[in-house]
C-alpha cells in the first residue's frame, strides 16, 4: 500500500493540475469575450475622412470636364487596365436548324 505522503503528492498534483485547467479555461472565456465585444463595436469614422457611400456615388462627369473627354480611359487605352465598358460584341442569334430531307414526312 502507498504509503500517506505518497497519497498526499498525488492529491497535491490533482490539484495543482485541475487549477492549470481552470486558469486556462478562465483565459480563453475572457480573451472570447474580448474578441466578440471589439467585433460588434461601431467602425470608429475619423473626422475629416469622406464618407463612402458618398465617394461611392459620385460621377466622373464634372463641369470642366467635355463628354467626349468623360468616356476616355487612358488606361485602358495604355493597355495596363481593362477597359470598364464591355467591347465584346454578343453572340448573334441562329437561325433555328432544319432536319434533313431524309427524316421529314
Amino acid at each position: 500500500m502507498p504509503g500517506a505522503s505518497e497519497q498526499m503528492s498525488a492529491m497535491q498534483r490533482v490539484r495543482v493540475g485541475m487549477t492549470g485547467l481552470a486558469v486556462v479555461l478562465i483565459l480563453i472565456l475572457l480573451a472570447s469575450a474580448l474578441v466578440s465585444s471589439a467585433r460588434n463595436d461601431a467602425p470608429v469614422v475619423a473626422v475629416g475622412v469622406p464618407n463612402v457611400e458618398t465617394v461611392a456615388n459620385m460621377t466622373g462627369a464634372d463641369e470642366g470636364v467635355s463628354t467626349a473627354d468623360a468616356g476616355r480611359e487612358p488606361l485602358a487605352e495604355l493597355g495596363i487596365a481593362p477597359a470598364a465598358t464591355n467591347s465584346i460584341a454578343p453572340p448573334a442569334k441562329l437561325a433555328p436548324m432544319e432536319p434533313p430531307a431524309s427524316l421529314q414526312p
